[in-house]
């Protein structure tokens, strides 16, 4: 089940120390509690809530929020923030209390301090806002998303009673308590899909009305902010009889930006890679990695195959650049500055295959770019296609100390072979 959720644009899997490892990439990162004022705009029922920056914004609470119960969290892009604990000492980054005297002791505990989950770095991440909601009595949960699925040719829902807890455990566990509705995006949802969907989420008759209402909502939500993915967990049935979305996550597509500008100007990237935040201003993609050989190389497939081969000859990869189809020479001089600015890179391999891409082009930028950063490290270019020939003859008139391989072996056994070279160089200085 899990596996009808990804896409190649989201997901790339590297061999690293012989296990696969699994890096997503997510190229808008909102918080929930961004998430929450998109859900309230479309009319989801959500519970009450307040975004606060400033701990003195919880002054008079019980004046201006007044509500049986506060839940106060901390909002980070990252899992596990109730088990986790700030740099100050301070446990927690999900806390509840109905004394409205205690929130402004807690936020203050949060806010400029940094948190530290499962899923951070040992240095955690720092709090800059907090949301203060409603605390709200679950009866039960439920799990309900939408996603947009490349098998179905559209988007689907993904339902189960089963909700509150990790969906890929309940399909292993109890696959029958998960089930797909396959929505024709002409038509969009109809009143006879989402009556199915409630009652395949065991709401009654009480409330099964008021979750129709909220699928149907989620899905304009999912339609209208051109997303990929809405996924409620729980979409949860309250003890008075509401039916609310607890928690949100959602993803959209990064071609609809010029049309979800207001959305893509909430992207949290004060978390991100300051490099892999570069390269999307120059529309080129970017992952740092820990090995030390650079790569440059147009379109993902044959990216993941030179980071494989790479391996194969015992290198590392040191990133995934992918330049793309339409590449110019500027591109090419932003490319170099990120690998270059990345210290752990002692080589530089560019492996691109002309297709849309005139090599020419690559050329002029490999060279352009080599004279102005003042290359230091070992260079190896392999280049095949469109006007490659011209191309050869640039780099081979440049005068520059430019490797050059025929095929993909070679030129990652020569890049693999420059590195090695160039350490033990640099062992010999040192005893000299």
């Amino acid at each position: 089940m899990s596996n009808t959720l990804r896409s190649i644009g989201r997901f790339c899997q590297l061999y690293q120390n012989n296990q696969v490892l699994t890096t997503q990439i997510r190229h808008l990162n909102l918080l929930e509690c961004h998430s929450k004022v998109l859900l309230q705009n479309y009319g989801v029922n959500v519970q009450k809530f307040i975004i606060i920056e400033n701990p003195l914004e919880t002054k008079d609470l019980q004046t201006k929020f007044k509500v049986d119960e506060y839940v106060i969290k901390a909002q980070v892009l990252a899992g596990g923030r109730g088990l986790g604990y700030f740099d100050n000492g301070f446990k927690g980054g999900v806390h509840l209390t109905k004394d409205p005297s205690k929130v402004l002791p807690i936020v203050e505990k949060m806010v400029g301090h940094r948190l530290i989950t499962k899923q951070t770095s040992k240095e955690g991440i720092q709090v800059k806002k907090v949301m203060i909601a409603e605390s709200v009595n679950i009866k039960r949960e439920t799990y309900f998303s939408i996603v947009m699925d490349r098998i179905f040719g559209g988007p689907v829902i993904i339902a189960s009673p089963s909700g509150g807890t990790d969906i890929e455990n309940v399909a292993k566990s109890t696959p029958h308590l998960i089930k797909t509705f396959p929505v024709d995006i002409f038509k969009g949802i109809t009143n006879d899909i989402a009556k199915e969907v409630a009652q395949f989420l065991k709401f009654d008759n009480t409330t099964n009305e008021k979750a129709v209402t909220e699928i149907k909502r989620l899905y304009d939500l999912f339609i209208n902010v051109d997303a990929t993915q809405v996924e409620i967990n729980p979409l949860a049935e309250t003890s008075d009889g509401q039916v609310i979305s607890v928690d949100a996550k959602i993803n959209f597509d990064d071609n609809a930006q010029f049309r979800q500008k207001a959305i893509f100007q909430l992207d949290d990237k004060s978390e991100s890679d300051p490099q892999e935040v570069e390269a999307a201003k120059h529309n080129l993609n970017y992952i740092r990695l820990d090995g030390n050989i650079g790569c440059m190389v147009n379109g993902a497939g044959l990216a993941m195959a030179t980071m494989d081969i790479i391996k194969l000859h015992g290198g590392e990869p040191a990133n995934f650049l992918d330049v793309g189809g339409g590449v110019n020479e500027s591109q090419v001089h932003r490319a170099f500055q990120i690998l270059t600015s990345d210290p752990n890179v002692k080589s530089i391999l560019v492996n691109v295959f002309g297709g849309i891409v005139n090599c020419a082009t690559i050329a002029s930028g490999i060279i352009n770019a080599t004279k102005a950063l003042s290359l230091k490290v070992p260079l190896v270019v392999r280049l095949e296609g469109t006007n490659v020939e011209a191309a050869r003859k640039l780099l081979k008139s440049s005068g520059l100390p430019i490797t050059y391989a025929t095929n993909l072996e070679e030129a990652a056994q020569k890049v693999v072979k420059s590195l090695n070279t160039a350490r033990d160089n640099a062992a010999i200085e040192k005893e000299v």
